[in-house]
């Protein structure tokens, strides 16, 4: 049998973490190691119980949850990181999935698809769909100009023109598959190619390529 899923939930609000707690806890292969009230306690709970995905609110009166994200992608094997949040496109939100998060879950998720969540990020997988990746690279921001769209276009200078190609898929929120198909790849190739540009770039995944691709638009 694999080793359980560890979780590490993190929220001002006891009773939130209370609710999480106990759904997550009702799937066999999930184990929650550990819980937080601020981003300050973030480092040590992981350190300590080394989790393999970390639940984080953005919003705590202390450390947000922002920067202990920012904190943990600096750490050697850090935990994947996935937001949770009462607002669909929020400006700290994608601070956040910029800062290295794999994705982000509303507060009001159903049960059953909070527990699959955890499950696709363990596996590697941001739990962001395309149309959502689309919505939030569309519609929301938070700045930076021409100095970002400048260093934008220079990292995806540094790539090949296949990984240009499939960079800019990425950016339009294609899965590999639907990559694969536009340009006459196989998903294995696809797959070696966005883990290319994630290590040419220094990038941690796939939402991190959209938001460069989109930075880079101008």
């Amino acid at each position: 049998m694999d080793a359980p899923i560890k979780v590490l939930i993190v929220d001002d609000d006891a009773m939130v973490r209370a609710g999480l707690s106990m759904i997550l806890g009702g799937a066999a292969d999930i184990e929650i190691v550990g819980e937080a009230g601020d981003g300050a306690e973030v480092p040590p709970r992981v350190a300590e119980h080394r989790p393999d995905v970390v639940l984080m609110d953005i919003r705590m009166p202390g450390v947000d949850g922002l920067a202990a994200t920012e904190a943990l992608r600096r750490t050697a094997s850090p935990p994947e990181v996935v937001v949770l949040t009462t607002f669909h496109a929020d400006a700290q939100v994608v601070r956040a999935l910029r800062a290295g998060a794999a994705g982000f879950l509303l507060k009001d998720i159903a049960p059953g698809d909070l527990v699959d969540a955890i499950r696709r990020v363990a596996a590697g997988e941001p739990i962001l769909s395309p149309a959502v990746t689309r919505q939030l690279i569309s519609h929301v921001s938070d700045g930076g100009g021409r100095d970002r769209t400048e260093r934008a276009r220079g990292l995806l200078g540094r790539l090949s023109e296949r990984e240009r190609e499939v960079a800019l898929a990425v950016g339009q929120g294609r899965s590999n598959a639907e990559i694969g198909r536009e340009l006459f790849m196989s998903v294995p190739t696809v797959k070696a190619h966005v883990s290319r540009i994630l290590t040419k770039l220094d990038l941690n995944n796939r939402v991190q390529i959209a938001l460069l691709v989109y930075d880079a638009s101008g």
